[in-house]
Order: C-alpha cells, then sequence, then structure tokens
C-alpha cells in the first residue's frame, strides 16, 4: 500500500476536493476555498518518494526530468487526477477525486506524459493559482513554437491520433519521442493561446485565422480547424526580425517597383511559397527608403512594421475590419500613398484594387497563381464578359509588375526562392490590352536585359550554380518539357524525366479506349 494512500483515504473520508502537496509546506485538504494542514512540512526529496510510489512510467520519467505530469492513479478508495510540477524550484502537487474518470473532460487538463520531456520543458503555469490547467497547456503549447523555431521548422502540425509534427525543408518530421495526441490535449493546447474572437469563431464554422508572439522568438500565423478526427491546427513561423529585400535576393529591377508613385504590382505563388516573406522585404524596404503612409490590410496580421521613414498602419481581417473589400474602400480616406491588400479574394476587392493603383496610389497585393501570364488571366477572368474589355484596358495601364515564385528544396538543406519576373513595358501593356497574354512569356524571353526572367530560366540558373538538383527543379517547372530540354542543352542528367515519360506511356488504356492506328 502506498504511503499516499493513507492521506487520500482521509481526504474521502473527510469530504475534501482534493489534497495539496506543496514542497516546505504541510500537505492540507481542500474543500471549496477552504484549507485544512494535515501533516508536518514535507521536504522536496519527501513529495518526489510519494509521487513514485504512484506515478505511471511516462509520469515517473516526467517526474524525474523535473518537467510538469498529470497522470490517473487507481488507490484503493477510488480513481484520482494528479498533476505534479515544479512552480520556481518547489513542487507542488494537485491530488484530486475522479470517480467517474472524467476530470481531464471537466478541466481541460491533459496528459502531459504524452508529450516528450525537450518539448514540456520546466516551464510554469502561467497565473498564480496553484493548479491552472491552462496554464500548464499554454506552457506546452509555447514549448512546442519555441522547438519549431529552434529546429529551423516552417510550420508545425497539430492533430488528434499524431505525435507533433515539423516540416523541415519541405519535408514533414515527426517530433521524436512524442506520443499522440488525444482529443482532450489537443484542444486545451489550441484553446490555451486563441483569442476569445476565435474561439467564438471556431465554435460556430469549425475553423479560424490568428496571428499569437512569443517575444523574442517569433510570431505565428495559426489555423485552427476540424477534421474527421477533431480538432486539428497548422502554425507557420513569421520571423521577428525583418527580412531585407536584399537578403532575400529580390532582383534591383524588382526593387525599384517599390519607388513607383502609382500602380499595381503583385506577388503570386502558391501556398507557402514564400509570399508573404517576399512582400515584407519589400514593403521594409519601402519604409526605410520614402516618407510616406503605408496601410496594409491582412488575415491575420503576419510581419509586424514598425515606422521607420514611413507611417504604417497595418488592420486585421476580422479584428480591425470586417473584410478586405471594406477596408480597401475605406483606405481610400485614410491619407494613404501606399495599400498592401494580403489577398486579392474576390471581384470586389480585385475591382478597387485596381481602381486605386489608377488612381495615383501604390497598390501590392498576392494571388494564388503560378505564372506571370496566367495572374493576369485569372484577374480578368474574375470579371463577367461584359466587363472584361474594360478590366484588360485598365490592367494594361495600372500594372506594373509581377512577381511569381515557388521554392526549391537547396542541396544540403534549406530552401531557395525560384522567382518569375515579368515588368510591365508599353509592349506588354498593347498584349494586356489585345487580350494576348499568351504572346507573354515569349516577349519575357527578349526582354532579359530590362530585368524580366522566366521561371524556366530561374530554375535552370539555380541548378547551373548547383543550388538545387536538377529533379527538383523539374518538379518545380510549369513547362516541363522546355525545362527537359534545356538541361539536355547544359548537359545535364535527364533520366527522371525520362522514366517518368515513359511509365506514363507504357500505363495501360482504359477500357473503351481504342488504339489509333
Amino acid at each position: 500500500m502506498a504511503q499516499l494512500d493513507k492521506l487520500l483515504t482521509a481526504m474521502v473520508q473527510n469530504g475534501a476536493d482534493s489534497l495539496q502537496l506543496k514542497e516546505d509546506e504541510p500537505a492540507v485538504f481542500v474543500t471549496g476555498e477552504a484549507t485544512k494542514p494535515v501533516t508536518k512540512a514535507l521536504a522536496g526529496p519527501q513529495v518526489v518518494a510519494l509521487l513514485r510510489e504512484i506515478a505511471t512510467p511516462a509520469a515517473l520519467a516526467q517526474i524525474e526530468a523535473k518537467s510538469p505530469s498529470k497522470f490517473i492513479y487507481s488507490g484503493t478508495d477510488g480513481v484520482f487526477a494528479v498533476r505534479a510540477m515544479l512552480m520556481g524550484d518547489k513542487w507542488n502537487v494537485q491530488i484530486a477525486v475522479d470517480e467517474k474518470k472524467d476530470f481531464e473532460r471537466r478541466t481541460g487538463m491533459f496528459n502531459a506524459a504524452s508529450l516528450p520531456p525537450e518539448v514540456m520543458g520546466n516551464t510554469p503555469p502561467v497565473g498564480s493559482a496553484p493548479v491552472v490547467s491552462a496554464g500548464d497547456a499554454k506552457a506546452a503549447m509555447e514549448r512546442l513554437l519555441r522547438t519549431l523555431v529552434e529546429q529551423k521548422g516552417s510550420d508545425l502540425h497539430l492533430r488528434v491520433g499524431e505525435p507533433p509534427i515539423i516540416r523541415q525543408s519541405g519535408e514533414m518530421i515527426r517530433l521524436p519521442g512524442a506520443g499522440a495526441l488525444n482529443a482532450p490535449e489537443m484542444d486545451a493546447l489550441v484553446q490555451s493561446i486563441m483569442p476569445d474572437r476565435n474561439k467564438k469563431e471556431f465554435a460556430e464554422h469549425n475553423d479560424s485565422d490568428f496571428a499569437y508572439e512569443i517575444a523574442g522568438v517569433a510570431r505565428f500565423r495559426a489555423n485552427v480547424l476540424k477534421d474527421r478526427k477533431g480538432t486539428a491546427a497548422v502554425f507557420r513561423v513569421i520571423p521577428s526580425t525583418i527580412i531585407t529585400a536584399d537578403q532575400l535576393g529580390v532582383s534591383p529591377e524588382v526593387q525599384n517597383l517599390c519607388y513607383l508613385t502609382k500602380g499595381l504590382v503583385l506577388v503570386t505563388g502558391p501556398t507557402g511559397s514564400g509570399k508573404s516573406t517576399t512582400l515584407c522585404g519589400l514593403i521594409d524596404l519601402v519604409n526605410r527608403s520614402r516618407s510616406d503612409h503605408v496601410i496594409t490590410i491582412e488575415d491575420p496580421i503576419e510581419f509586424v512594421h514598425e515606422n521607420k521613414s514611413c507611417v504604417i498602419t497595418q488592420r486585421q481581417v476580422g479584428v480591425h475590419t470586417d473584410s478586405f473589400k471594406s477596408a480597401l474602400r475605406a483606405a481610400l480616406r485614410e491619407d494613404p500613398d501606399i495599400i498592401l491588400v494580403g489577398e486579392l479574394r474576390d471581384l470586389e476587392t480585385v475591382a478597387i484594387a485596381i481602381e486605386t493603383a489608377e488612381t495615383g496610389h501604390l497598390v501590392f497585393g498576392t494571388l494564388h497563381t503560378t505564372t506571370a501570364a496566367s495572374t493576369i488571366d485569372r484577374l480578368i477572368d474574375q470579371f463577367p464578359a461584359d466587363r472584361q474589355e474594360q478590366v484588360r484596358t485598365m490592367l494594361s495601364e495600372s500594372l506594373k509588375g509581377v512577381v511569381s515564385q515557388v521554392l526549391c528544396k537547396k542541396i544540403g538543406g534549406g530552401r531557395v526562392a525560384a522567382r518569375e519576373i515579368l515588368l510591365v513595358t508599353p509592349a506588354i501593356s498593347n498584349l494586356i490590352r489585345e487580350g494576348k497574354t499568351f504572346q507573354i512569356p515569349s516577349m519575357m524571353q527578349t526582354s532579359k536585359r530590362l530585368g524580366m526572367v522566366t521561371m524556366n530560366d530561374t530554375l535552370l540558373e539555380l541548378v547551373e550554380s548547383k543550388q538545387v538538383e536538377p529533379k527538383e527543379a523539374w518538379m518545380k517547372s510549369v513547362d516541363k518539357g522546355s525545362f527537359v530540354a534545356a538541361l539536355k542543352a547544359k548537359g545535364h542528367d535527364t533520366s527522371f524525366a525520362e522514366s517518368d515519360t515513359s511509365s506514363a506511356a507504357a500505363a495501360p488504356a482504359k477500357p473503351g479506349m481504342a488504339a489509333k492506328r
């Protein structure tokens, strides 16, 4: 019989809610707000010895590592939920009756033993109350985010039935030694850092976006959602220090777009291609070199820009404004010089952005398109057929540049951006006005001296400079046939592309499809 069983028996007989053990203090029964000392002061080794007798192996490993732990103990007088952790340098233990085995559900406390000691760390809970389950969860959540930054990952994935997963250099890696998260643990982790507004939105719509910051570490863009297993979440690292356009390798021609007084500049690419980081570098260049009013409209605010030479107003959709279009419309009455629209989501937002660029403002925006030519087509195609001719004319006059980018895995680790750059010259403007966007790629090929470059040329340059493997560049290319030909011309092995083509050709014909003769 464990020594602690005697105290637990007395706790049940006295009708107390919980037993509290604090290092260098007497053990006390807690009933409501009342406390009753029942022993002499307990030294730290005595508290740990009591825990050793009842802890599960996983929890014991946490306790020996001086990490927070929570576990269930079945004693002679019932089932008890135990929470043990260091507060400062002293042990603090709370043991509560859990006859219905629902303590975890009622309190939101999660099983600390499901996370490895290096993730949990020794961070005490937030708040001064002896038991704050949300504090435990917040400490664990922040430790996971710190681990993400320390491991140089870009994203942290949390979901029920899986251990925490980090994306490193584009690869998904499960945290070594971490156990799978269950539903209560998952809910406790995300709820511990989610703003109240987002809690309500998540309850109503089953997904929500917000930003979270750990001072001195980084900001994180979070998306919390529901899937078939329960709550899930993804956290994207936003570095706490601004990366300059030069550090990002943005060409001088693209940097020159920051000095325009009016026009539309678009940064495009698939999700996770570094659009926000590139735009951050451009806005930082504006902030350092101009003395203007910059308004950013984002969902959520990612990089935080402090005023340098410019005055910067950052607004978050859902917090400071209802939508991109309402904020963009209001921005025209707020004396802006430059406006950043985080995402051109709908027809009305696109229309206002084009009109704003026409009326003497510099507008930066993003789209999820893969090439410069397809970006122009996407903008025009959003409008009804009877308006497209007018929009073509407006776009030919207002569009100043398109930067389309993807991220490629670097040889030796890390990632590098490959950028396609379109600068709108009078010739390009005519092609847009006349609806001949299909001719834009060939026009870009003949305008390299002006700073234009196609995606294939950029990818080939990365291969030639030994930054990216040929196969990785080929996978990122949109025009794969031309890229393979360019690789062959430079003497690179293209067997990976040929085997892919031959396997596709060798695939059996679909039933009912007769072979052509």
